[in-house]
């Protein structure tokens, strides 16, 4: 690996000659490859697939592969069964662990969220909080809502801002999460284009626009409230000094963890830093900062919704059977037509979220009428809001593949004669059919659909 000769020099002095050696052997190295259990899908206790995993020693439910395998096709990717994660990136669920009761009910930002590993990690790491998943390039946010739903959890807005336009959510956040962009020092093994596009000048970029959208988003937060600050990058000017930058211009302090010495972790100024020479993980630096206690919060009292209508009581009654049992849970409507469902504890935070925010995507979207005929979404069938006892359809694993690609096959015995059916496997939901008359159509989205080769 031909690396940039500044770079270089900048690690002989972070690590001096000895340890540098050892990192650029590291970096000739195949990256781990890891994996993150879904606890709403597949409890890590009885996860059955992928037998020789491995570990993660911060996450209960990270394991290490001993190889990449063709995750595309694997069912129980597409189902929403794990995450595939980067393992350095799993330490924000020890970081949760160690600061947040999992309890606990708070109103979360993932600002820079794309592709969605942080707020599944979130989502699943504190389950009965809001999280709030922004994505401001907008390319992105579709890949981005496709992974949440996979996931499957309710509690979720996806938004698409700059940080500035959370100003009018002052104090509004419990913790904010700001994964920012940068020069990507710690992804050289993982993607040779960035070692192409890496430079000091660069660094010195990426490390004022991290200012910009720290600074940009400082006032969301509520006064002692938590913000955790993460770069895929090694040089001081990105990590400790925009740490100290917040310190010295916001009043912030770093917050100390527990980090046991036999994990391999770096112990830096003001936050943590992964190495792979020390750890199987890639790089990355993470820093835990408090925001100085002080007066309450504006009152941020919800209004109503500038476009969502409740629905109509009439079709109430029709949707009763396509959701699990929630007295909590409440339906909405959208000017299109979608029905989303929202979490009543949370609900009046969407509100305020949709006063604010101009582009934004609320909890699940259940489907829409046709007529008095309810077409479910393919997002409900993902969720766990979605009804235990509806119709399925049981598949092995050659026909999973051949539903996730909308090939025909017959349907195993015992499938239902006709109507609505999720089709599974292993237990886990892939989508909606519909049986008609000794055929059945598919109903899984086509930019969803399996494009790669199986045979």
């Amino acid at each position: 690996m031909q690396l940039p000769p500044p770079f270089e020099d900048q690690m002989r002095v972070l690590l001096g000659e000895e340890a540098y050696s050892a990192f650029t052997a590291a970096l000739e190295t195949p990256p781990p490859v890891s994996i993150r259990v879904n606890p709403l899908k597949m409890p890590t206790g009885t996860a059955a697939f992928y037998p020789d995993r491995s570990p993660v020693p911060w996450h209960p439910a990270g394991f290490y592969l001993p190889e990449r395998p063709v995750f595309t096709l694997d069912p129980l990717l597409h189902a929403g069964a794990y995450y595939v994660q980067e393992a350095s990136s799993m330490f924000l669920q020890e970081i949760l662990r160690q600061l947040v009761p999992v309890d606990h009910t708070l109103k979360v930002l993932d600002l820079c969220a794309a592709p969605g590993g942080k707020s599944t990690l979130l989502l699943a790491g504190l389950p009965n909080s809001l999280v709030v998943s922004n994505e401001v390039i907008r390319s992105r946010v579709g890949p981005l809502r496709e992974n949440l739903e996979r996931w499957g959890h309710p509690n979720t807005a996806v938004t698409s801002a700059e940080a500035e336009a959370f100003g009018p959510l002052e104090g509004w956040f419990d913790l904010v999460v700001t994964d920012a962009p940068c020069s990507g020092e710690g992804l050289f093994r993982k993607d040779p284009d960035a070692i192409q596009e890496w430079s000091p000048e660069n660094v010195a970029l990426c490390a004022a626009r991290q200012k910009r959208i720290l600074g940009s988003v400082y006032s969301a937060l509520k006064p002692g409230g938590t913000m955790i600050y993460s770069t895929c990058t090694y040089n001081h000017q990105e990590n400790d000094a925009n740490v100290q930058w917040l310190q010295q211009n916001f009043g912030m302090q770093p917050h100390r963890l527990k980090v046991p010495a036999e994990w391999g972790i770096t112990e830096t100024a003001t936050g943590y830093q992964f190495y792979p020479h020390r750890l199987r993980g890639e790089g990355l630096f993470v820093a835990v900062l408090k925001k100085e206690a002080g007066e309450p919060p504006r009152d941020h009292s919800p209004s109503g919704y500038r476009s969502l209508q409740p629905v109509p009581k009439k079709q109430l009654a029709a949707l009763t059977p396509w959701f699990r049992p929630d007295p909590e849970l409440l339906f909405f409507q959208t000017p299109g037509g979608e029905i989303l469902a929202l979490p009543a504890a949370i609900e009046p935070w969407y509100r305020n979220l949709d006063k604010a925010l101009r582009n934004k995507w609320f909890g699940t979207v259940g489907g829409t009428f046709k007529g008095h005929d309810f077409i479910p979404a393919h997002a409900l069938a993902l969720s766990t809001l979605v009804a235990p006892n509806l119709p399925h359809v049981d598949l092995d694993q050659d026909q999973a593949l051949r539903f996730l690609r909308k090939e025909t096959f017959d349907l195993p015995p015992g499938a239902p004669a006709k109507g609505w059916a999720l089709a599974r496997y292993q237990g886990l939901n892939l989508g909606w059919l519909k049986i008609i008359s000794g055929r059945w159509n598919n109903y899984l989205p086509n930019d969803r659909r399996i494009r790669m080769d199986i045979r």
